[in-house]
Formats: C-alpha cells, structure tokens, sequence
C-alpha cells in the first residue's frame, strides 16, 4: 500500500496531524494508498516554491534542457509501462487493456511535447505592409506565463495531467498541480519520474486535497497566472469566476453526439460506437452518448448494436478480457440508475443492460428517448447511450445541435460532400467523420464550444495559452 503528502520543493508533506484519506479500488474495494491532504500552508509554499524556480531556473532553462528532460522522462514512463497501468487499473478501476492505451498515449504527450520545446515560438514580420513601415524590423517572441495550477479529473489520472503538466514544462512554465483525490497516486508517481528524469526541485509541485480545500487558494494567488482545469461545468465556471483576470482553460463536459447515414460502413459504425461508449465505463466527457442513425438502416443498426453489446466482458479490471469495468464510485454508478429508470418511467424502452451491481453499471442501450430526458440533454459520465432514428441530413444536424454542449461529435457517412457540409454545420468544437467521438489524438487543438469550455488543449495548442506574445519593434538608422 501507498502512502503519499503532497510533494513541495521535492519534499513530500506528510504526518505532522494532516487529515488523511484512503484511495481504494472501485472494483473490489481494497486498500491502494493512503493521502495525507495538504494544509493551507502546504499550498502557499508550493505556490511560492514554483514561483521562485521559475523566475531563477525555469525560464532562463534553454530549450535544448527542457526537451532533453521531457524526453528522458518519456523513456522512463515507456519503460515502466506496466507498473504505471496497474497502478491506473487498481486505483482508477480502468481495465488493464485501457490502462496500457493511456499509458502508451501519456508517453506520446511526453514526446511530443519535447520536439514542440525546440519548435519555433515566434515570428518575423514585414513591417513595410504598412504605410510608413519602411526602414522598421519587428518580431514577436512567445514568453512562459510563469506559474501554472492545474486541476484534473480522475477519469485519465495520468494522460491528462500530463496534458497539462508536459506543455508548461516545455515553454518554461512551472506548476502547481492538483490532482483528483479519487485518483492522485499516479500523478505522484509520475511528478517523482520526472525529477528523476532531471526536473529541477519545485519546477513540479504536487498538492492533494479536495476542490473546496485546496482549490480557491491556489486558484486566486496572485502569484498563480494561470489556470487549466478539466472536470465538471459548474465547477470550471466557478473556478473562472474566481481567477479574475488570469488566463484560464476550460474542458468540461458533453453529451457527444453520433450521426450514422444510410451510405455508411455499418460494420464499422457499429465496431467503433459500441467501444466509444463504454469505453471505460463511459466515464469519458467525449464518450459517445448520444447516437441518431438514418431511419432506412435504424433497425438493423439496432439490432448489429444491441448484439455487439450483449457480447461485452463487465468485471474485474485487472483481467485482460474485461472490456467494461467498474464507475469510479458506487454513488456514482447509483446516479446514472436513476437516470435510466427516469427515462424509463418517461418512456424510454431498456434494449441492453440497464441493471447495476455496486460500482458495476452494465453497458445500458436506450431507445425512445426524447431530447427533454436527462440521459438526452444531460453529461451521464456512465456506460449509457440513447439511440433514435432521423430522416433528413437536416433533422440530424438539428439533433445534434440541440444542446448545451459541443465538445466533439462523429459523423459517419462515405458522401464527402456531406462530410464537409457538417463539418460546417455541427456546433462543436471538433467533428470526426468515420470516427467516434470518443477518439482523441493528442498533437491537435482540443477544446469546446458553448458550455464545453474555454481555450483549447493538445501540445502545441496548450503551449501557446501558456505564453504571451511580445513585441519588439526596431527603427533602423
């Protein structure tokens, strides 16, 4: 069993009469770690830890160092890739299967965020486009915003902290980093990989603690200049609220949705959207939850689904056969119940699933659904999917559109023209065709639209919210 405080300066904060709490497996409930929570004073020297390296090491740190660490780093994560993924199945509940793709995914962010370190971070402008402009040279250098909090989720306790944590190292940033306290042993585990790695002393620091505890502290330090924050919408508008004017990013959630057309690959719609939404539960804010399928292919594609989820292994995470595991919490899987037998009671027909067993929700296909029930209009975070027929490409963008959200949705369909037509169309922040949703590559601008979020993620696009452009003008003699 673990036993971790937060780590400051390169020292880990334990004992000393601070609260503790337990980390336990959501599957079978045993004892992973024990946490000792940080105190106020904890946050303020961490915050302060940060800020002193970045204006001494980091940002004078050259280019070729920062890619150099992050690129060692990435070698050793690589090397340890099992013990990383068991340790995401046991305190994650993540089967063994997606806790290997994380990490796999989590040592491509290391990477790519080293090449990016070296990428030009600027550029040279033509001064003398503008009338009077002659004899005048001008450039524009990106510069690190200085100390960055960051707050994650527990549904990807490695990748997305590394999303964060990679993109700041590698501009010259330093972070203060609270991770989910449901999930917080791998985000330990990896802050001491990259000491190890050769990241200075307090360049990393790792708070733990809840949202309400921790979080207003660090969210309103002056010394913090920004913030990047990934879980729940009402959460992140709170936190924008209360950072003021310092930069924010946001990535909230969704209810993703899936638009198949008659002249789609049925085989492969099926293949990808019966993994896209239970992947992990659905506990993913790109999961695939809602499905409209084009009425002439509406009943074989239910009954190719329903079939396709009927087959799938729910259980232990640790076995290499599961495919679904168990939700985070048994509250959590206690919820997305409820919703089920709402709709139900308003009309919604079970065709797969819909029973629960602890922190085990079995994969739940639901039909008849209308746009007013909450396993429609709402984020379900749980292994649920609604399903309804549409006639017209224009009743299937309306659909889809008809949210609050707009993070990314799929369209499947062998009509280029349509493609393009809904790539124009759709209210998301992204639009795979012949893809789910649920698909993520980690080197693109990710991010959404309407109560989805704010600024966008992916390596390169993290790197420039985490800088500020500055001018330098010349008057040549």
């Amino acid at each position: 069993m673990l036993h971790i405080g937060s780590l400051i300066n390169g020292e880990e904060r334990r004992g000393d009469g601070r609260t503790s709490f337990e980390v336990r497996n959501p599957f079978n409930g045993e004892l992973v770690g024990m946490v000792d929570l940080a105190t106020r004073n904890d946050v303020e020297e961490a915050i302060q830890a940060a800020h002193r390296v970045f204006v001494e090491t980091m940002k004078q740190l050259p280019a070729h160092r920062r890619s150099a660490i992050l690129r060692k780093a990435a070698d050793l994560l690589e090397e340890r890739s099992e013990e990383f993924a068991a340790l995401l199945t046991q305190e994650a509940g993540k089967p063994i299967r997606d806790s290997r793709g994380e990490v796999a995914r989590a040592v491509q962010v290391l990477r790519f965020a080293s090449e990016q370190a070296k990428a030009d971070d600027g550029e040279l402008l033509k001064m003398d486009s503008a009338i009077g402009g002659e004899n005048r040279f001008g450039l524009v250098k990106r510069f690190p915003v200085g100390v960055v909090a960051a707050i994650t989720p527990f549904n990807f306790p490695l990748n997305l902290v590394l999303h964060k944590v990679a993109p700041a190292l590698a501009v010259g940033c330093t972070v203060v980093l609270k991770p989910a306290e449901k999930t917080p042993l791998s985000a330990m585990k990896l802050a001491r990989l990259l000491e190890e790695a050769g990241l200075c002393k307090g360049a990393l620091n790792v708070v733990m603690g809840t949202g309400q505890d921790v979080g207003e502290h660090l969210v309103t330090h002056p010394l913090v200049k920004m913030v990047t924050f990934t879980g729940s919408g009402a959460v992140g508008y709170k936190i924008k609220e209360m950072a003021g004017n310092k930069r924010v990013t946001l990535e909230l959630g969704a209810n993703s949705p899936n638009i198949v057309f008659a002249d789609a690959n049925l085989h492969a719609a099926v293949e990808g959207l019966v993994k896209g939404a239970f992947a992990f539960a659905g506990q993913t804010c790109i999961s695939v939850q809602r499905i409209y399928v084009q009425r002439e292919i509406y009943e074989c594609f239910l009954e190719q689904f329903v079939t396709r989820v009927k087959a799938l292994q729910v259980g232990d995470p640790s076995l290499e056969t599961t495919d679904v595991g168990p939700m985070i919490t048994e509250e959590a899987a206690i919820r997305a119940e409820s919703w089920i037998n709402e709709a139900v009671a308003q009309g919604a027909v079970v065709a797969a699933g819909g029973r629960r067993e602890g922190t085990l929700l079995q994969p739940t296909v639901l039909t008849h659904t209308t746009p007013d029930m909450k396993v429609v209009c709402e984020e379900v975070f749980a292994p649920i999917v609604t399903i309804a027929p549409f006639d017209s490409e224009e009743e299937a963008v309306a659909l889809a559109n008809d949210s609050r959200y707009g993070l990314q949705a799929g369209v499947f369909t062998s009509d280029i023209h349509r493609a393009f037509r809904l790539y124009e169309q759709l209210e998301m922040g992204g639009v795979w065709i012949n893809e789910v949703s649920t698909y993520r590559q980690d080197n693109y601008p990710y991010g959404g639209v309407k109560l989805s979020g704010v600024g966008r993620e992916g390596v390169k696009a993290a790197m420039e919210e985490m800088t500020e452009p500055k001018f330098l003008g010349i008057r040549l003699a």
